[in-house]
């Protein structure tokens, strides 16, 4: 990967899209801000290859990525050696709450009633489901140092927040709509049109370079990880790119939040952050997050 243009050390967002369980990978992404704006200062496909980036071994992109519990100390310390300098934010897609999981939260029903309508409705989680992975998670990291922010927290770094990418690109592309590009769906976005895996994978692959220069716009040195369709031999072999990706959109959801563009929906015990941009009055949807 190049070298961020005129480094300075500068201060560093930590995007993590979080497997719900330990066999499933999760994507992770370390943006610095340089003198010329933010860059892309390590991507991977799982927390095992992004600890590896920090160790000079660089993933094979062909090699399939293996799931693990995510270990928040091994993380932010490869963060440090790669940056030069300490996360400042760090940015979740997971359930996260100041008090264990049991099930649906004020921040699922919040985001559920303002943005289903737009097919961006969210999943309820569960004890089981990410229970203790997403309990630990949010744990570990405030024993370093990171407080989660919930709608009653101060704005104080470093800090945890939790991000649901689907309402992101709302703003982020200027949908109306939920953008069509998670390979588990492929066949409910389309089951209409009967389409063959090919031409679904085209049309992911549209979806993905959408996203990738929605947030290049903003972001240099995002890697070429976008696959030409002749190169796909199965759908499933799109997740590690579709999970690197909402790493990305956290992690830009993490420079959103530290520099106050962003509106938590839930309550003082959880918050899901999404772009300002999306709230037409702030001060509406404050009260709004506090009464859910």
């Amino acid at each position: 990967m190049a070298e961020p243009p005129s480094p300075t050390k500068g201060s560093c967002v930590l995007g993590i899209d979080a497997a719900w369980t330990v066999h499933h990978p999760s994507g992770i992404a370390l943006l610095q801000q340089t003198e010329v704006g933010w860059h892309c200062l390590a991507l991977a496909p799982s927390y095992d290859a992004f600890i590896g980036l920090a160790q000079n071994q660089h993933w094979d992109p062909k090699a399939k990525a293996s799931g693990s519990r995510p270990d928040p100390a091994a993380l932010l310390q490869a963060s440090q050696q790669l940056a030069g300098a300490a996360v400042s934010c760090v940015a979740v897609d997971m359930p996260l709450a100041t008090t264990p999981i049991t099930g649906r939260r004020a921040a699922d029903t919040a985001i559920s009633s303002r943005f289903g309508t737009r097919g961006c409705a969210v999943h309820s989680p569960s004890a089981e489901r990410p229970g203790a992975i997403a309990d630990q998670l949010r744990g570990d990291v405030a024993a370093l140092g990171y407080r989660l922010h919930t709608t009653t927290t101060a704005r104080a770094f470093p800090a945890l927040i939790e991000v649901y990418p689907h309402v992101v690109l709302l703003a982020l592309l200027e949908r109306n709509y939920r953008v069509p590009y998670k390979v588990s769906r492929s066949l409910q976005y389309w089951k209409t049109e009967s389409l063959p895996p090919a031409e679904r994978i085209e049309r992911l692959l549209i979806e993905f370079r959408a996203i990738k220069a929605g947030l290049g716009a903003l972001i240099s040195g995002i890697p070429e990880l976008i696959p030409e369709p002749s190169d796909v031999k199965t759908l499933a072999s799109l997740k590690p790119v579709e999970d690197m990706l909402d790493a990305l959109i956290c992690a830009w959801m993490g420079i959103e939040h530290r520099e106050g563009r962003t509106v938590g929906l839930g309550d003082e015990s959880a918050a899901i952050w999404i772009p300002a941009s999306l709230v037409a009055d702030n001060a509406l949807d404050r009260r709004w997050s506090t009464q859910c």
